[in-house]
């Protein structure tokens, strides 16, 4: 019987302890708006009655990208990145190292007029 007792009591501090966290209820707040009920209204009826509203992103055919540059330049630029031979070396792969190159590019050669090959 104490056992019962002892957990009833520890119930009830348990509920009074918690009963002290409760949040207070301010209300209802009133709503803050810059536009009046009869704006709000037409701006739904509009959208409602939009052409095309429920159709998804890109279901319209490709997007227009603006471009920053010549589509041979980045093509050139990203096959001569490609084809560099040291481009996964880093200066932080030893300690006070730097990286001078030596090795050619072999499009930079190509370009110039070498018959290096890859």
């Amino acid at each position: 019987m104490n056992t019962q007792r002892l957990f009833a009591a520890a119930a009830l501090s348990l509920l009074a302890v918690a009963g002290a966290h409760a949040e207070s209820y301010q209300g209802v707040q009133a709503p803050v708006s810059a536009l009046s009920r009869a704006a709000v209204a037409a701006e739904a009826v509009q959208a409602a009655a939009a052409p095309n509203q429920n159709v998804t992103r890109g279901s319209r055919g490709p997007e227009t990208v603006a471009v920053s540059q010549d589509r041979t330049l980045v093509r050139a630029e990203a096959v001569r990145t490609a084809a560099a031979p040291d481009q996964n070396v880093s200066a932080g792969s030893r300690v006070n190292s730097k990286v001078i190159s030596t090795l050619a590019n072999p499009v930079t050669a190509r370009a110039q007029g070498g018959a290096s090959s890859l």
